[in-house]
C-alpha cells in the first residue's frame, strides 16, 4: 500500500470511529433526555420514520424531550456497526429501547438506522432516520 492510501484509510478509521462514538454520544443524550446534546447531533434537515411509517423531523424530537412526552429508561445496545464513505456515514443499531411515550409506558427490541453527514464544522449530525422493531 502506498503512502496515499495508507492515509486514507488511516483517514477512513478515525472516521469510523468518531462516528461510532457520535451513535454512543446521541444514545447517551436520548436516554438523559438532554435536548441541547441532542439539537448538535441532529441535523436542522432531519427525517425520521417512526415504527408507524410517520415521518418528523428535528423540532418534532426535541420538543418531545423538552416536554417528557418521550423519556427513555432504557437504551441498551446489542449491537452497533457503522460505515463511512467520505463525509456520509451509516449506523446499524439493534438493542432494546424502554419508557414512556406521550404516557404509555413501552419497551421493545429495535433496529434503528441512521445515516449522518459530517462537515468541519459541525463534526458529525444525524439527516434521517429509521426505526422498526425487530
Amino acid at each position: 500500500m502506498d503512502t496515499e492510501q495508507t492515509e486514507q484509510t488511516d483517514q477512513t478509521d478515525r472516521r469510523t470511529e468518531e462516528l461510532r462514538a457520535a451513535e454512543r454520544r446521541l444514545q447517551a443524550a436520548q436516554l438523559a433526555g438532554d435536548a441541547d446534546t441532542l439539537d448538535t447531533l441532529l441535523d436542522d434537515r432531519l427525517v425520521f420514520t417512526g415504527p408507524d411509517g410517520s415521518l418528523s423531523g428535528k423540532g418534532d424530537d426535541l420538543a418531545l424531550h423538552r416536554s417528557g412526552e418521550q423519556r427513555l429508561t432504557r437504551v441498551e445496545e446489542e449491537e452497533l456497526a457503522v460505515l463511512v464513505v467520505d463525509g456520509t456515514g451509516v449506523s446499524w443499531f439493534l438493542g432494546t429501547v424502554a419508557g414512556t411515550f406521550k404516557g404509555q409506558e413501552f419497551s421493545a427490541r429495535v433496529r434503528y438506522t441512521r445515516t449522518w453527514v459530517r462537515t468541519a464544522a459541525s463534526g458529525w449530525r444525524v439527516v434521517a432516520a429509521h426505526v422498526t422493531p425487530v
